[in-house]
């Protein structure tokens, strides 16, 4: 096993919190080649002494380090480079938006330990309550009124992920409605989902945070909508966050016609605190979700869907019709890590995380301005579809994936453009050099993508 070398740290100037930027320069010597794969940092002490900081920020940069994907630590061995070998060459996909792997193995393994003890009091042999159970649903509930919104344990149906949570809340609005409202653009899943169902999206006009109050007026009323599908917080894939007021707004125009709100709030720790839920302001027409998938992993697939309290037991049947209900393991498992805390850690790391990254992204692209500058998993590149189609094009030629605009275009020249998920490289180094390349793919994109 290769044995550690001395360093000197510098580090960057910012306003990141100290053990980040200690964080970032000891990535930074990792990428340039100080220290290969697999080989063993200094300890904690010589990183203190070197970088002129507390013990206490060294260990809070390495288990940053650790979530990132750059180091792992051993037991009793030391802190050891995770990075894979020639970094530069392997092709960086900004494409699937996913979550740092914030949960570390020890953290899996116990909270599998616990969820093990507790499947011998499963009812039914092992056959979930499809919605839940009563302590299940009451963790989920506790969970999301520490984070995002208070809720009835009696009203939350545990789903197996975010999406599924789309579904049933689409399936329920079949029979009132034939036609969803949503921006120009919005999540391919809930365009799958609709799809499935046969449910026809309908694009609002919406301006940098969100949709138009007169514009989706005048669609429901000549339509004959009664339902609309947003994502307040990081709109999937434009990237803004709805203000208060005008969560307000779009509140009253659905009262006044009668229309549904599914509101997906899977991105709501990245969310302002003062701006709430839309489901606080109209429960009884809006259905709620949320879900662990990108505030801690998606390799436990637990969602919540909190509809309105009337349609509860008609969404909780056609979990039964469905697939009976969640994972028994898996659920154990979400409530497990909930329990631990684990989710408040996962949190700190992503919102920091994210806001250097925001923060990269602007520089290296020479962003004038993003949607949301305290931080956010993706941002967009606004241009016109067929050039958009063009520059992807280009973009994985060079060794980059983005999402291109097919894939979340409903209708409208506001649809073209492209999706950068900036939290899906493990590494930062990684994202820095894709970024780069698509830099200069913007550059000579007169020549190359007109």
């Amino acid at each position: 096993m290769p044995v550690s070398k001395s360093i000197h740290l510098t580090l960057p100037e910012s306003k990141d919190l100290l053990h980040e930027r200690l964080a970032d320069a000891v990535e930074q010597l990792i990428v340039s080649g100080k220290f290969g794969r697999d080989a063993r940092l200094p300890t904690h002490r010589q990183i203190s002494t070197s970088a002129n900081v507390a013990i206490g920020t060294v260990t809070k940069a390495i288990d940053l380090l650790e979530r990132r994907g750059v180091v792992r630590s051993e037991t009793g061995r030391g802190t050891f480079v995770n990075l894979p070998p020639e970094i530069d060459n392997v092709p960086v996909d900004l494409n699937f938006n996913v979550p740092l792997p914030v949960v570390s193995e020890d953290e899996f393994r116990a909270a599998a330990i616990v969820a093990s003890g507790r499947l011998s009091n499963v009812p039914n042999g092992g056959y979930p309550e499809p919605g839940g159970g009563n302590e299940q649903r009451a963790v989920i509930a506790d969970w999301l009124a520490a984070t995002r919104l208070k809720v009835d344990p009696a009203n939350v149906v545990i789903t197996v992920g975010g999406q599924h949570a789309i579904h049933l809340a689409f399936a329920d609005l079949v029979g009132k409605t034939q036609i969803i409202a949503t921006e120009a653009a919005t999540f391919s899943g809930a365009i799958a989902a609709a799809a499935n169902l046969g449910l026809t999206l309908q694009a609002v006009d919406h301006d940098e945070e969100g949709m138009i109050p007169s514009s989706l007026q005048s669609v429901l009323r000549m339509t004959g909508c009664r339902a609309i599908y947003l994502t307040p917080v990081c709109q999937n894939p434009f990237g803004f966050e709805m203000g208060m007021k005008r969560r307000q707004e779009i509140a009253e125009v659905c009262r006044r016609a009668d229309a549904f709100i599914v509101e997906d709030d899977i991105y709501s720790i990245y969310g302002q605190a003062n701006i709430r839920p839309l489901a606080e302001i109209a429960p009884e027409r809006v259905y709620y979700i949320n879900g662990l998938s990108k505030s801690l992993t998606p390799l436990v697939r637990v969602g919540a869907l909190i509809p309105p309290s009337a349609r509860r037991a008609a969404v909780v049947s056609r979990v039964r019709a469905e697939l009976w209900g969640s994972s028994p393991f898996d659920i154990e498992v979400a409530r497990a890590l909930i329990q631990a805390d684990i989710h408040v850690k996962a949190g700190e790391v992503l919102l920091a995380e994210a806001r250097g990254r925001i923060e990269l992204a602007r520089k290296i692209l020479c962003l004038t301005d993003v949607q949301m500058p305290q931080g956010a998993p993706h941002i967009w590149l606004p241009m016109a579809a067929g050039q958009a189609e063009k520059f992807a094009r280009l973009a994985l030629e060079k060794g980059v994936r983005v999402t291109p605009p097919d894939a979340t275009a409903v209708s409208g020249e506001k649809a073209g453009g492209v999706r950068l998920c900036l939290m899906a490289p493990p590494q930062r180094a990684s994202l820095e050099r894709a970024l780069h390349l698509l830099a200069e793919l913007q550059a000579g994109s007169a020549t190359q993508i007109v």
